[in-house]
């Protein structure tokens, strides 16, 4: 006969494999999904379009300005259709973009240079809110802190991988340069669209769920503008250093080619390095789920972007010095980017709101952080252009990424510090509201008193 220990501990067991295989399900849909929307969008980095110019300009600065254009865009309107976005039309959205997605490619390969760079205008457009309807079905779970992970590190692996296939399909398939994109995205639609039925299909968050990480919730224009200003001097503190962070990664991921010797190592560096990278990021955000204070983990990720900033810059300033090798400059400049980059495109947010009780969506922070983000990338890439065109593109990136690192060091320090002050503030006048309902509770009645 079972004891109602055993009954208990075989409850747990039972839990702790259902919560298993779904991190497995949702965790791993999540990633491959957006691993997919790269293979859409990122491949035409690995082409060079060496000696080509688009109206005076460079080919593939114009082309990249053009998509993220684009993508800008979609940022902007997303602000308001990811926020309002109902899950039963999640679906239809994400079919309706990544057709839109391949059919700009096909045009790409199709009309003559250099007209067919509007058509990467579309590509863009169509891809710009596939993060957050994405990151729609896997947030406000007590899970979300590991399914958050794999899905924020599908940026890191995917994008060494993207410019690996791409050299690969145009070095060893000897396809060009302008269908090469059309090619890997015929091969990534259907099996995108598959993965998307598969995250539709996942189960809806458990009354634990919204226990612990609060209920998630459509916002309305009235509500994203009160949630803007009651949290505005950390939310300016992050989005300016995220506007850093995005213009930063948006350049290294476009011009990697440009900025490193390729000549001496293989197409598949770029997807080693990001591997490596990919496995370290998993670990540490990963163990955020053991950590059960919502407080406590937006410290220590704070920290821990603090401490990839710093390096960062460190790196960058004394490159000189270092003398790094290739390979060990681009790890430790991957790793740094992205733990940085990749807290608040994954777990952040998802703490915030369930630390603050914010009613809301993470999907409304992640497009306002985007949208300010890659309107920084756009201006800067402009200005590279018209105005810096003899920059010799290593020492360009190293000079951006020493101040970046600055900058976002002292940022988010002060982010930490407002955090922790704000918690401790609402817990005080928390706790104070109910000793004061405690006390008035145990006032004696009118009746107690005359008897």
């Amino acid at each position: 006969m079972k004891t109602i220990a055993n009954i208990k501990a075989e409850l747990l067991s039972n839990k702790k494999l259902s919560d298993l295989v779904f991190i497995l399900w949702a965790g791993g849909a999540a990633l491959l999904s957006y691993s997919l929307v790269y293979a859409l969008r990122k491949p035409f980095t690995a082409a060079t379009f060496d000696g080509m110019e688009a109206f005076g300009l460079d080919y593939k600065v114009l082309t990249t300005i053009i998509q993220i254009l684009g993508y800008l865009i979609a940022k902007f309107a997303g602000i308001k259709l990811i926020s309002e976005l109902k899950k039963e039309n999640r679906m239809k959205f994400i079919l309706v973009s990544i057709l839109v997605a391949e059919l700009s490619l096909v045009m790409f390969g199709l009309l003559p240079a250099p007209y067919n760079i509007f058509a990467m205008f579309f590509n863009g457009l169509s891809l710009g809110c596939m993060w957050g309807v994405i990151f729609s079905f896997i947030e406000g779970r007590r899970t979300t802190d590991i399914l958050a992970s794999l899905l924020g590190i599908s940026i890191v692996i995917s994008s060494g991988v993207a410019k690996s296939t791409g050299l690969f399909v145009m070095n060893t398939l000897h396809v060009g340069e302008f269908w090469m994109p059309a090619l890997i995205g015929a091969f990534a639609l259907p099996l995108l669209a598959l993965l998307g039925y598969v995250l539709n299909r996942l189960p809806q968050p458990t009354k634990e769920d919204i226990a612990e990480k609060s209920q998630r919730v459509t916002l309305d224009s009235k509500h994203r503008k009160e949630l803007f200003i009651n949290f505005l001097p950390v939310l300016i503190l992050l989005f300016v250093a995220n506007l850093m962070l995005v213009i930063l990664r948006d350049i290294k991921e476009d011009f990697l080619v440009k900025i490193i010797d390729m000549s001496e190592h293989s197409s598949w560096m770029f997807a080693q390095v990001d591997s490596i990278v990919t496995l370290i990021i998993l670990a540490l955000f990963g163990m955020m789920v053991f950590v059960k204070s919502n407080i406590k983990v937006l410290v220590i990720l704070l920290s821990m972007v603090v401490a990839g900033t710093a390096t960062m810059s460190f790196v960058s300033f004394n490159y000189d010095t270092l003398q790094l090798d290739t390979v060990t400059w681009l790890f430790v400049q991957s790793l740094s980017l992205y733990i940085a980059y990749l807290c608040f495109q994954s777990i952040f947010f998802d703490r915030f709101i369930a630390c603050f009780k914010i009613k809301g969506n993470v999907g409304f922070f992640i497009v306002t952080i985007d949208f300010i983000g890659y309107t920084g990338t756009v201006l800067v890439l402009m200005f590279k252009e018209f105005f810096s065109t003899e920059i010799n593109w290593l020492e360009f990136y190293n000079q951006m990424s020493g101040y970046v690192g600055i900058v976002c060091t002292v940022a988010f320090t002060s982010s930490i510090i407002y955090l922790v002050q704000r918690h401790r503030r609402e817990e005080m006048l928390r706790n104070g509201m109910a000793e004061e309902n405690e006390e008035q509770g145990a006032l004696p009645s009118i009746n107690q008193v005359s008897c």
